[in-house]
């Protein structure tokens, strides 16, 4: 068997049941992976799903350009359907998207534009109005607008819904999600609650967003919106698509434990998925109370975990931002795993003999030198050997003679690759000031405490 084309693979996607992350949740809990998808995330349903209303509706029509302001993966989706049916594609996007995102679209033949992020949907200058400006000045070009139209949530009552009850053989108790443009939460929610009433929704927020405080109060609170990292769940405005009645739950969850979280799904269920993956499991944790022995709980995979590689899944990142503690070691750590802190200096006023005896007694290969007890400078093996083979009676000359610019200094929590990446042939050491004195720290100080 095959397909006629690629659009004919999106659905049908796998369910799989998560163990050592959900060890503590009495459910069964299941994970819908929409990664298996073509353009790897669940929006190619409902991209494939707006592209065929429009065309039956002559709103896009042969030829014509499909203009949308996209996170990355509807983008995906329209690009996908694009060089399949033969139209062009041009997206706004905004400049907290991974780059991966970007990328991805631009193999495709899409045009990308970067909008800034922080500035109302009503600015000129977002991505949502960027978008509109560019339908109204583009030929015959179209814009989905994801948020509003609602083939998007329709695409998950025809396709994603259906398949959820039909794996879990109506036995779904709970369906966890997160909510952006709320088609995918909202689509199914319609179909399952129409098989079954009692059918719980959970939608996974982020804070900065509107959706939970409105769910909750019915109040569009603008005090709630400012700027947060987590990508694909979470508005600053109410879309067409978020059906509010079908939505049980609202809960929040912090970009840190986002990020996190999407982290351990690789680690601990071996599945590579993106950010809003990570937001729903934070969140599944954080309602474990909400679930008792027999209750079978479906969550939400939207994407893949390659469109977050410079992000969530890069420790320099996480670091930046204060989400992940260094762990490395530090020169402290060196410095406390050496058998010997005692440092062995040489006053600049010593005879290069004298450091030549102090060398071959205690077997090192170099000598900070001192002058009143500050260090100065430095002497080492070739200092001496390139001295002595060019004037041998140098031996009675002090030290001061040939002594070279000193180790630098670190800070005691200066981290190991920093010091690994300092020592080199032309420095062989680094010097660290440790509870008043001064210690060395060498490459096999180094390697002494990675394998100690």
């Amino acid at each position: 068997m095959w397909y006629n084309n690629i659009l004919e693979t999106i659905g049908h996607t796998p369910m799989v049941k998560l163990n050592k992350i959900a060890k503590d949740i009495p459910a069964t809990v299941l994970a819908k992976i929409e990664t298996t998808n073509p353009g790897n995330s669940i929006k190619d349903r409902m991209a494939l799903k707006m592209i065929e209303d429009a065309e039956r509706s002559g709103k896009l029509k042969p030829g014509g350009t499909i203009i949308e302001g996209t996170s990355g993966n509807t983008g995906m989706g329209l690009a996908i359907a694009a060089v399949i049916k033969g139209y062009k594609c041009i997206f706004t996007s905004t400049d907290k998207q991974s780059k991966e995102k970007f990328d991805a679209l631009r193999a495709f033949g899409a045009e990308v534009i970067v909008c800034p992020t922080n500035v109302d949907p009503e600015d000129p200058r977002s991505y949502y109005s960027v978008s509109s400006r560019l339908e109204r000045e583009v030929p015959n070009s179209w814009k989905p607008n994801q948020y509003d139209n609602l083939s998007n949530s329709q695409a998950h009552y025809e396709s994603t819904g259906p398949e959820i009850w039909e794996q879990t053989e109506g036995k779904i108790t709970h369906l966890i999600a997160g909510v952006g443009t709320g088609g995918t939460i909202s689509g199914i929610a319609k179909y399952l609650k129409e098989q079954n009433p009692a059918v719980q929704i959970l939608g996974i927020d982020t804070y900065g967003s509107v959706f939970k405080k409105y769910k909750e109060t019915g109040e569009f609170d603008k005090n709630e919106i400012y700027p947060y990292i987590t990508e694909g769940i979470g508005e600053d405005f109410l879309p067409a698509n978020v059906n509010f009645e079908l939505i049980d739950h609202f809960e929040k969850v912090s970009d840190k434990d986002a990020a996190l979280m999407t982290r351990e799904v690789a680690r601990k269920e071996g599945i590579f998925a993106g950010n809003s993956t990570g937001s729903a499991i934070a969140g599944l944790l954080q309602m474990k109370d909400k679930f008792k022995e027999g209750d079978v709980v479906v969550i939400i995979f939207p994407d893949h975990g390659t469109r977050y590689l410079g992000k969530m899944y890069n420790d320099d990142w996480l670091r930046d931002r204060g989400f992940l503690k260094e762990e490395k070691l530090t020169a402290k750590d060196i410095i406390r795993k050496k058998e010997s802190q005692e440092i062995v200096t040489i006053d600049i006023e010593k005879t290069i003999l004298e450091a030549i005896n102090t060398i071959k007694s205690l077997n090192i290969s170099q000598i900070p030198v001192t002058q009143a007890g500050m260090v100065m400078g430095k002497i080492t093996e070739s200092d001496i050997l390139n001295a002595l083979l060019e004037n041998p009676s140098l031996k009675s000359q002090p030290v001061k003679n040939i002594t070279t610019a000193p180790f630098p200094f670190v800070d005691v929590n200066t981290s190991i690759d920093k010091i690994s990446a300092m020592i080199n042939n032309d420095n062989i050491a680094v010097l660290v000031e440790h509870n008043g004195q001064i210690a060395i720290i060498t490459q096999y100080d180094i390697i002494n405490a990675i394998s100690a």
